[in-house]
């Protein structure tokens, strides 16, 4: 496998794509975070004392994922034709799923964008509930498909069985 972030003396450098070919791309990340019963119950009920975790979760994820060059060093500044941020409530698990789906048309993939949205709007889960419940756990933060680009489609199959996809 050849690095294509150093150059040939082993410094990093930022991947030249201008010579590749714009594609319709899209990446879907998806993380989550596990929380208290009672926590968890605030964010449904919205009765969390800093507001509308949700509402300000998506916000600040869409917001993380179109600052994903300025957080990653190596990362091309991109053009996104879509962001969107989704929770997925799992009650008997006290477990709230992010997932970020990013688009672009352009030389370069959106996966570090949808990861960084999922990221940062589970980040903003934790400090809007950490009053309420300090042992929140973050976790299982991961790329679940990719469309487009040079290496076409990619179906993360490990994380497919496990939510029931083929």
């Amino acid at each position: 496998m050849e690095f294509t972030h150093f150059d040939d003396r082993g410094n990093a450098w930022m991947v030249d794509v201008g010579s590749k070919a714009d594609t319709q791309r899209e990446a879907v990340a998806r993380g989550s975070i596990f929380m208290s019963r009672q926590c968890l119950s605030q964010v449904l009920e919205g009765s969390m004392r800093k507001g509308d975790v949700l509402g300000v979760a998506r916000v600040a994820g869409i917001m993380g994922a179109k600052k994903c060059s300025d957080l990653i060093p190596l990362c091309h500044l991109l053009n996104l034709t879509k962001l969107s941020l989704d929770f997925e409530i799992l009650e008997e698990r006290c477990e709230i799923q992010a997932v970020c789906t990013a688009r672009t048309t352009g030389k370069t993939g959106v996966e570090m964008e949808a990861l960084t949205g999922v990221s940062v709007a589970l980040l903003t889960v934790y400090d809007m509930c950490k009053a309420v419940d300090k042992s929140m756990e973050i976790g299982s933060i991961y790329l679940e498909k990719k469309t487009g680009g040079k290496s076409g489609e990619y179906q993360n199959p490990g994380h497919a069985a496990k939510r029931g996809q083929t």
